[in-house]
Parts: C-alpha cells; sequence; structure tokens
C-alpha cells in the first residue's frame, strides 16, 4: 500500500500523519509526506522539520517532501486539493491521509476545502482525520 500524507502544519495534520503512520505500519505500506505551496518559506521549512519529528516518533521511515507550484502566486484550497489529486494519481499512491479543520460553512463557500476536492474527485480512497 502507498500511503500520501498532505500537511499543512495544524494539529490535525499531524494527527493525519500519525493516523497514516500507523496505518503504513500494520499494512507495511509506503508513506509518503507532501507540503504545497507556491513559494518556500521559513514556514515550510518549519512544517517539514515537525513532520520530521513526527515520523520518528513513528518509527517510520520516510522523508518528507514539498511540492511547490511556482506558476501560481496564491493557491487556493480547491487548487491545492487538485493538486494532491494529480500528485496521488500520476505516482500511484492507493490511500490518501489527510486531516481536516471542520471550518465553517461560510468559510467553506467562500474558500472551498481541500479534503472535499480531494473526496469528491474519486480518483483514490481518502481517509480524513479531524
Amino acid at each position: 500500500m502507498r500511503i500520501l500524507v498532505p500537511i499543512d502544519g495544524s494539529d490535525c495534520s499531524e494527527r493525519a500523519l500519525r493516523f497514516a503512520a500507523e496505518m503504513a505500519r500494520r499494512h507495511e505500506g509506503d508513506l509518503r509526506v507532501v507540503h504545497i505551496t507556491d513559494v518556500e518559506t521559513e514556514a515550510t521549512e518549519m512544517i517539514m522539520e515537525r513532520a520530521e519529528e513526527v515520523l520518528a516518533d513513528e518509527g517510520v521511515d520516510s522523508e518528507p517532501s514539498v511540492s511547490i507550484d511556482v506558476q501560481l502566486t496564491f493557491q487556493g484550497s480547491g487548487r491545492i486539493g487538485k493538486d494532491i489529486v494529480k500528485l496521488a494519481t500520476s505516482q500511484g499512491f492507493d490511500h490518501i491521509v489527510m486531516g481536516h479543520h471542520g471550518a465553517g460553512a461560510v468559510d467553506r463557500l467562500l474558500l472551498g476545502s481541500v479534503a472535499k476536492t480531494v473526496i469528491n474527485a474519486r480518483e483514490v480512497p481518502v481517509t480524513i482525520v479531524p
């Protein structure tokens, strides 16, 4: 089983990463952690360092990566969701595990939801961790 875990530095994405690490151990799967952004910053570095710490805590041998789309100045949540789906399908992942913030109705209406975009694509099975 090949598992993709998109992270954003939030508590729920850390919970998703821990869940995915356990899933990978139980199913002897491969785990790839990715942070999708339009520009790499100090915050990106902090997110990736924290992911490495979580993976070490969980005893999983995986190296997080950053996927950057330099053509965009801002990536809305719908675009990030599409990028996650594209990455998962193009690289043959069997499962996506991701966190979900549980934003309110107004936020979902205005910004969309990365998790909703990934789920609605119906390309790869998805587990959402709150």
